[in-house]
C-alpha cells in the first residue's frame, strides 16, 4: 500500500499521473493536451455529487440538500424533538427510523419500547418511515432500500456510507438532522478528495475487512484523509463484489474522513436488480482527466488476512504476524490501554497464549460490516461440517437484515451454521456499541463489527470490569471458531467458496414497515414515554464568559464512548438530564459531580444570586476584576469546559456535546477535533470549540482552574482569528493564552451566540 506525498491526475480512471511539479508534459503525453488542476479536480465523482447537491451558488462554499435521511433509536427522539422545538411541522424528505440499537427492551424497564412507539407515531405524524426492531439494522436497510447512485443521504450514525451503491452517505450528530428537516442546510467547505486507487485481485481468505483494516492502519494516524472523501477507482474493482465493496466502504469511517464513493460498474447494477430497484442504477467513474488531492494506491493482492488489536480499528497487523510474534503484540496492547486505563485496572492478555497460540474466547459476526450475506455464506462454508468445541468460545452470527436471514433460511446456511454450535440472532447493532454478547471479564472477542474501543465490549473499568474486542473479517472468525477459538487466518482454509446468488425478499419490508410515502397525518398523537423528555431551556452567550476547568484529559485521542459511553446507557438518551448523569463517567467519574458544581453557581446567577457567594468564583472574579473592572459577574455566564488533546473520535452521536451543555458546559479546549461531526456537534449545542495550539505537557490551566475569556461574543461576531482568554489560578496570578476557532459559517457563529440550535431557530 502506498500513500502519496502529492496529488495526482487520473488518466482514463486507470493510469495515475503524481504531481511532482512539472507534469504537464506527462499528462499532455497521455491526453493530447496540457492539464488544468482547476478543471481536473471538478472531474471527480465526488465534485459532481456535491454540486448538484449544492443550493449556495458557487463550489467552494456549499449548502446541501441531501435526498433522505435515516436515524436509529438511540438517535431520533432528541432530534424530532429539536426538529419539533425549532418549528417543524412535517418531515420535508423521506426520514426513515429504523430500530436496531435499543431493540432488546432489557435495560430501563419500558424506556426503549417507549421510543419505537415514539418512533412509529412520529412517522406517522410527520411523514417519515419506520422500520420495527429487528427487522434490519440501519445501514442494511438504507442500503436495500433507500441508496441511489448520485444521490446523498444524511444520517445520524456515523457509519452512514453507502458509496460502494454510489451514493455519497455522510454521517452527522443530531443537529445537522434537525437543521435539514427545518428546511436548511448542511455547510460545508468543498472537501478535498482522494483517491483510494485499486488494482489486483484478493487472495482466497481475504475478505472486506482484511482490506479495510488495512486502509485503517495505513491512514487514521497520520490523517491521511481526515474530513476529505474517499473515492474508490482503478481496476481493481472490478474484481470486487458489490457486497465485499460494502464491506469495506462502511469502515471508512474508521479513517475520519468525510463520505465516500466508489465508480460502479455491471456489478452494481446487478446488485440494484436483485434488490428491485434497478431505476437507482447509473454508471458512476470519473472524467477522463481528474485531480486528486491525494492517492492510495492498493495492490489487493498483497492483503492477507488481518486483525485490529484492542483498541481501536487502526492497530493493523496481518494475522500471521500476530501468530509469529504473538508475546510481543500482546505487550504492545497492553501498553497501549496503559494510555486509556492507567492504574485504573490491571489488564493483561499473556494469559491468551496457550500452548504458543491465541485462544480467544468469542467470536461475532455481525451488523452493517459483518452481517453481509457474502460474509456469512463463506463462514458457513468455512465451518461445514465443523464443530466450536464446548469450551469457553462462542460464536454468534448476526444477518444485517430479515431479508438476509430468510435467505440464509431457504439455501440452508442457517442449518449449516447452527450445526456447528453457532447461534444465530436477529438483525441488532448490540455487539457493536456494547449492548449485546457482552463477553466475560479478561475475555478476548474476536469481531467482524466496526468497532473495538474500549467500553464498546461491555467493560466497566471503574467497576474492575475489563475484556477486549479485536476486529477481523467473517472469514478468519470462521476459521478460528473451525479451530475451536485458536486464532486462526482463513488462508489456511483448504476448501472452495462457492458462488451463492442471493435472492431478495422484499415481502417482510412491504408487510412491516411503516411507510407514509410522505404524507404526514397530523391529528396523530405522538406517544412520549415517561423517560422522553423535551430538551432544557438554554441561555444565549453573554458578552464575556466565565469558565472553570471541569476534566483534564491528555490521551491522544478521546473517543465519544469515552465522552458518552455507550452500552446500556443508551436506553436513557430520550432524557437529556438522565443521560448527562452518565457523561464521561467510565473516563473521569468526576465530571458530572464536578460540572454540576460549576451549573449551580450558573442557575443561582440567573435567579439572581451574585456568583460572587461562591468562594472559588469570587476569588477568580477578583483576580478578574484587578485586570478588568469593568466585568459584571451577573452579566457573565458561568459554565464548565472539559479540557483533551484530540476528541470526538467515533460515533456521530450528539449527546457526547448535548449532555457537557445540559450540564452547563460553554466550549471544549483541545489541541484539534478527531472528526468534523463532532465539532459540529459543540457548535449545534452552542459550545465554543477551542483550540489550544501550545504544549500539551504545559498548559497555562490545570484541572480546577478558572478561564476568564472577555469580549467572547464580539469576537465570535467579528470573526476574529485569534481570541485572548486567561487563566486563573487559585494562587491570584492570572495567564493570558490564545485560543482560535477555526474556521465557522455564519450559521454557525449564530448558533453558538444563540446558545444553541434550538435557540438560533426560534429567534
Amino acid at each position: 500500500m502506498k500513500l502519496y506525498e502529492n496529488g495526482a491526475y487520473l488518466i482514463n480512471g486507470v493510469e495515475l499521473v503524481e504531481d511532482t511539479g512539472d507534469v504537464a508534459q506527462a499528462v499532455a503525453a497521455k491526453t493530447g493536451s496540457a492539464p488544468d488542476k482547476e478543471a481536473a479536480k471538478k472531474g471527480t465523482m465526488a465534485y459532481g455529487i456535491l454540486t448538484s447537491h449544492n443550493i449556495s451558488g458557487n463550489d467552494k462554499d456549499l449548502q446541501i440538500k441531501f435526498d433522505k435521511m435515516t436515524s436509529h433509536d438511540i438517535t431520533f427522539v432528541g432530534i424530532i424533538q429539536t426538529a419539533r422545538a425549532s418549528g417543524m411541522e412535517k418531515f420535508p424528505l423521506p426520514y426513515v427510523l429504523t430500530n436496531c440499537h435499543n431493540s432488546l427492551c432489557a435495560v430501563g424497564g419500558t424506556i426503549n419500547e417507549d421510543d419505537h412507539v415514539f418512533g412509529l407515531t412520529a412517522a406517522q405524524k410527520y411523514g417519515g418511515i419506520y422500520v420495527p426492531p429487528h427487522q434490519a439494522v440501519i445501514h442494511q436497510y438504507a442500503r436495500e432500500m433507500l441508496a441511489g447512485c448520485g444521490k446523498m443521504i444524511l444520517g445520524s450514525d456515523s457509519h452512514t456510507r453507502y458509496g460502494a451503491l454510489g451514493t455519497m452517505a455522510v454521517g452527522e450528530g443530531g443537529g445537522e438532522l434537525a437543521k435539514q428537516l427545518c428546511g436548511r442546510t448542511y455547510d460545508i467547505k468543498m472537501p478535498q478528495v482522494v483517491a483510494i486507487y485499486m488494482t489486483g485481485k484478493p487472495r482466497k481468505g481475504v475478505g472486506p475487512q482484511d482490506v479495510a483494516i488495512a486502509i485503517i492502519g495505513a491512514v487514521f494516524k497520520n490523517g491521511y484523509v481526515k474530513n476529505k472523501v474517499m473515492e474508490f477507482v482503478g481496476p481493481g474493482i472490478s474484481n470486487l463484489s458489490t457486497d465485499f465493496r460494502i464491506g469495506i466502504d462502511v469502515m471508512t469511517t474508521e479513517t475520519t474522513c468525510l463520505s465516500s464513493i466508489w465508480r460502479t460498474d455491471e456489478n452494481t447494477k446487478d446488485w440494484f436488480e436483485t434488490h428491485k430497484r434497478p431505476e437507482e442504477y447509473k454508471e458512476l467513474n470519473p472524467a477522463p482527466v481528474a485531480y486528486y488531492d491525494g492517492v492510495v494506491e492498493i495492490n489487493l493482492d498483497e492483503i492477507k488476512p488481518m486483525i485490529a488489536m484492542p483498541f481501536h480499528p487502526s492497530m493493523a497487523y496481518t494475522i500471521d504476524d500476530v501468530n509469529a510474534n504473538l508475546k510481543d503484540v500482546l505487550h504492545e496492547c497492553e501498553e497501549r490501554a496503559k494510555i486509556s486505563f492507567g492504574d485504573k485496572i490491571k489488564y493483561s492478555l499473556q494469559d491468551k497464549i496457550v500452548d504458543g497460540k491465541l485462544y480467544t474466547e468469542q467470536g461475532l459476526i455481525a451488523g452493517c460490516a459483518g452481517g453481509g450475506f457474502e460474509n456469512i455464506m463463506a463462514a458457513a462454508d468455512i465451518l461445514k461440517g465443523k464443530f466450536i468445541g464446548n469450551d469457553k468460545f462462542t460464536l454468534s452470527v448476526y444477518p444485517a437484515s430479515t431479508p438476509i436471514y430468510m435467505e440464509i433460511i431457504k439455501n440452508g446456511a442457517a442449518a449449516t451454521l447452527l450445526e456447528t454450535g453457532a447461534i444465530l440472532k436477529t438483525a441488532f447493532c448490540g455487539p457493536c456499541f456494547g449492548a449485546g454478547d457482552t463477553p466475560a471479564n479478561n475475555a478476548l472477542s474476536l469481531r467482524h463489527a466496526t468497532r473495538n474501543f474500549p467500553n464498546r465490549e461491555g467493560s466497566k473499568v471503574q467497576n474492575g470490569q475489563i475484556a477486549s474486542v479485536a476486529l477481523m473479517d467473517a472469514r478468519s472468525i470462521a476459521a478460528t471458531a473451525a479451530n475451536k477459538g485458536f486464532l486462526t487466518s482463513a488462508e489456511t482454509y483448504e476448501g472452495d467458496f462457492n458462488q451463492y446468488k442471493y435472492f431478495f425478499d422484499s415481502t417482510i419490508y412491504e408487510n412491516r414497515v411503516y411507510d407514509s410515502h410522505g404524507v404526514a397525518h397530523p391529528e396523530v398523537e405522538l406517544v412520549e414515554g415517561p423517560n422522553i423528555k423535551p430538551w432544557p431551556a438554554m441561555t444565549a452567550l453573554t458578552d464575556d464568559v466565565m469558565l472553570k476547568v471541569v476534566s483534564e484529559i491528555h490521551d491522544p485521542v478521546t473517543t465519544t464512548d469515552e465522552l458518552i459511553p455507550s452500552g446500556e446507557t443508551s436506553s436513557y438518551r430520550s432524557n437529556p438530564l438522565g443521560l448527562a448523569e452518565f457523561a464521561l463517567s467510565r473516563k473521569d467519574p468526576n465530571y458530572v459531580p464536578n460540572a454540576k458544581e460549576v451549573q449551580k453557581v450558573e442557575h443561582a446567577r440567573q435567579a439572581g444570586t451574585s456568583p460572587l457567594e461562591d468562594a472559588g468564583f469570587k476569588a477568580a472574579y477578583e483576580t478578574v476584576m484587578k485586570q478588568f473592572p469593568e466585568v459584571d459577574p451577573m452579566k457573565t455566564a458561568i459554565g464548565s469546559t472539559i479540557y483533551a488533546v484530540k476528541p470526538g473520535d467515533g460515533s456521530a452521536r450528539e449527546q457526547a456535546a448535548s449532555c457537557q451543555k445540559v450540564l452547563g458546559g460553554w466550549a471544549n479546549i483541545a489541541h484539534e477535533y478527531a472528526t468534523k461531526r463532532y465539532r459540529s456537534n459543540l457548535i449545534n449545542w452552542g459550545m465554543m470549540p477551542f483550540l489550544y495550539e501550545g504544549d500539551d505537557k504545559e498548559l497555562p490551566f490545570a484541572l480546577g482552574d478558572y478561564v476568564f475569556v472577555p469580549g467572547v461574543r464580539k469576537a465570535i461576531a467579528d470573526k476574529d482569528e485569534v481570541i485572548k482568554a486567561y487563566a486563573v489560578k487559585a494562587d491570584g496570578t492570572m495567564t493570558e493564552f490564545d485560543v482560535k476557532l477555526g474556521d465557522l459559517t455564519d450559521a454557525e457563529r449564530d448558533i453558538i451566540m444563540a446558545g444553541c440550535l434550538i435557540n438560533y431557530y426560534r429567534g
